[in-house]
């Protein structure tokens, strides 16, 4: 019968990797430097390979380290994630969660949501920064993000809430000014109002069961990188949009804005919930994802929801 892994020994070797001393890494295990020392020493008698070059001034990772170290960083993210786990449920949960969402839809929509969660668990600390760049989640270690678009990134897990439609809006004195456009040829004597993240950018495409696809390049006198700050140009009747149905839907119902070419559809976009790849989810993080899920399952613009995916 095989020998079980030398578990603990394969996180002593991660840490030691992660900091690049033995020294360091015993510090930071309350270990002294013997016990790690002795633990990569076992490892590399029972691999029967180095696992690092030493000399009196460095410390670097073999071939054999480097491809040992994805798989004992695992062992490390996994020992320590499930003990942080185990230990918030056997008390209350509490600790920091870090999220990072877009400026408009945070504001309008994760904010309110806020104050529910934070009175159900007081001890959850949240840090949210709302901002419409694309963040690395792991590079500024960020627990969760918020994202509205069609991901690309598979190696990010992702549940996804719901679809989010792309609306074709201006203000009535807009299209008593200028015409309403019933196809998406007419939009060429139109102007838009862009927002600057759109993948598209100036190339509006359309799609139509029957009729297929048209783009159509517009000018554009006004880009912002906030789709929220196109709503005043819209309200004075300057232009055309592309909007999420979130940031629209509010004023469509008053009358401020209408719709046009409503035969025709905008690709859609998906509002998900991101998390970092390669480590359990926190408690604490499952518990805030759980709640966003049920409080965005009740807004009116959303259509559909989608199982969690990897």
């Amino acid at each position: 019968m095989n020998k079980l892994p030398d578990l603990e020994a394969w996180a002593i070797f991660a840490k030691v990797a992660q900091t690049g001393s033995f020294v360091q890494a015993a510090t930071e295990l309350s270990l002294s430097q013997g016990t790690v020392s002795k633990a990569i020493t076992r490892l590399e008698a029972r691999v029967r390979s180095m696992l690092f070059h030493r000399t009196s001034r460095s410390m670097t990772l073999t071939d054999s380290g480097v491809i040992a170290l994805e798989f004992a960083n695992k062992i490390l993210e996994e020992g320590l994630a499930v003990e942080a786990e185990l230990t918030e449920q056997a008390v209350n949960l509490h600790g920091q969660v870090r999220v990072t969402a877009p400026m408009s839809f945070g504001l309008s929509y994760v904010a309110p949501a806020l104050p529910g969660f934070m009175a159900q668990y007081p001890d959850i600390a949240l840090d949210i920064d709302f901002s419409d760049a694309l963040v690395d989640l792991i590079e500024q270690r960020f627990d969760l993000a918020i994202r509205i678009a069609k991901l690309s990134d598979s190696s990010l897990l992702a549940r996804r809430l719901c679809t989010v439609r792309i609306l074709l809006v201006g203000s009535p004195a807009y299209f008593e000014q200028h015409g309403r456009p019933r196809h998406p040829r007419d939009l060429a004597g139109h102007r838009a109002l862009q927002y600057a993240y759109s993948p598209k950018g100036e190339s509006w495409r359309f799609q139509h069961p029957q009729h297929g696809e048209f783009t159509q390049t517009m000018h554009a006198p006004l880009r912002v990188n906030n789709a929220e700050a196109l709503v005043p140009a819209l309200h004075a009747g300057l232009g055309l949009a592309l909007q999420p149905e979130f940031l629209a839907w509010q004023e469509i119902q008053s009358g401020r804005l209408e719709t046009a070419i409503d035969d025709w559809e905008v690709e859609p976009i998906a509002l998900h919930l991101v998390t970092p790849p390669g480590r359990r989810r926190p408690a604490r993080v499952q518990t805030l994802i759980d709640y966003l899920g049920d409080y965005f399952a009740t807004v009116p613009w959303a259509h559909g929801t989608g199982p969690e995916q990897a």
